[in-house]
């Protein structure tokens, strides 16, 4: 079951959501089309106390549960899906690292720039190392008081936007740790920006480490840090099945005030048993994804949601996202093809989610390696 909001919780949603139509949908289009970062939005969320929501006080952010955050993610991504990743990577992922493994100096320096919407990146892809992470070869090496790290990340979303980078690299003893990097740090560059399918608002980019030296104190997570680093990470993935449990509630929500109002035939969609039925499936759909995601973020509590509750959260809802809005879009017919509705939007964001973050397959094997009781591994085993 969803978790019942405090009224303090449920007034917070009321005015996040009334900001997501007033302020962020109204740009979602444009944003879209022009692919362009929706700085608009952030300062609003930012002046909304959305930004930093699971930042503490002292550092100026709102202190909250990682249920707030959620709450907030899915009513913007209800708006626009660009905007909603934005949220996510705010409250979670790299900001979630920080809070738990920073530093007293690296809290004091970079958590208040992401309460006033600076939004971190996180570094783990790369050209040959996708859902095979710990094949990553970028490297940190020590020398002296500076960390040097060389290599090459893809598909960085919000590379050039961003001026912080927590880049997962291997490090002298070949364990994989987390280091911070600043933009304009000698030896880093954005690269490349990947057109891409939807959520065209952030870009998606390569970002390149040449020789590209940085303070010890950077250092966020040794090499006995990978585990460590990847369960702030089920953050930021709880975070992404929340975002398309929202574009696809925005979907199914245009769906019904259309079956309502549009008539066919001398009477309204809403008539027909076969479009009842759909709207029926849809609404079970959305349920079950949001029990899934409220419960395991009312769970983690100001911590971090279980590996388990994050994945199972990310496969469903990504999947039924992409069922939710083409069914949307259909019953819309021609009007929902057409791009003068956001229908067609909502369907090409929505296809992110059971790829970035964990692809459906990859998820699909961690928990089946949970289910059986052993580590799942793709590995060629050796010789016997």
């Amino acid at each position: 079951m969803i978790p019942r909001l405090t009224p303090a919780q449920q007034a917070f949603r009321e005015d996040v959501r009334q900001l997501a139509r007033t302020v962020i949908l109204p740009r979602a289009a444009e944003i879209d089309g022009s692919q362009r970062y929706p700085a608009e939005n952030v300062q609003a969320l930012a002046a909304a106390g959305v930004a930093g929501r699971t930042i503490p006080q002292e550092y100026g952010g709102g202190g909250a549960p990682l249920l707030e955050a959620i709450v907030a993610v899915e009513e913007v991504a209800k708006a626009c899906g660009t905007t909603a990743r934005i949220v996510v990577e705010t409250n979670m992922g790299a900001v979630g690292a920080v809070v738990h493994y920073g530093s007293g100096e690296q809290k004091r320096r970079y958590l208040p720039r992401v309460v006033q919407g600076d939004k971190p990146c996180v570094c783990i892809t790369e050209p040959q190392a996708g859902s095979a992470a710990t094949e990553m070869t970028t490297s940190m090496v020590a020398d002296g008081d500076d960390l040097v790290v060389n290599g090459t990340k893809r598909f960085i979303t919000g590379a050039g936007v961003s001026t912080l980078y927590l880049v997962f690299a291997r490090l002298d003893g070949g364990g994989i740790g987390g280091v911070l990097v600043e933009a304009g740090t000698p030896g880093f560059r954005v690269g490349k920006r990947w057109p891409m399918m939807g959520l065209r608002g952030l870009p998606e980019c390569d970002v390149h480490f040449e020789d590209c030296r940085v303070p010890r104190g950077n250092l966020l997570a040794r090499e006995d840090g990978f585990k460590r680093l990847m369960a702030a990470y089920n953050g930021q993935r709880l975070g992404a099945a929340t975002v398309a449990a929202g574009i696809a509630g925005g979907a199914f929500d245009l769906a019904v005030e259309h079956a309502q109002t549009r008539r066919q035939f001398g009477r309204p969609l809403a008539d027909f048993q076969g479009l009842q039925w759909m709207l029926a499936d849809m609404h079970v759909q959305l349920t079950a994804a949001r029990s899934l995601i409220y419960d395991a973020a009312d769970a983690a509590g100001y911590g971090f949601p279980a590996m388990e509750d994050a994945a199972v959260a990310k496969l469903y809802a990504g999947e039924m996202a992409i069922t939710v809005t083409n069914n949307a879009l259909q019953l819309f017919g021609g009007y929902g093809y057409s791009q003068e509705l956001p229908l067609e939007r909502m369907v090409r964001d929505a296809r992110m989610f059971t790829i970035g973050g964990g692809t459906a397959q990859m998820l699909r094997n961690v928990l089946a390696g949970r289910v059986l009781g052993r580590k799942a591994t793709q590995r060629r085993p050796g010789p016997e």
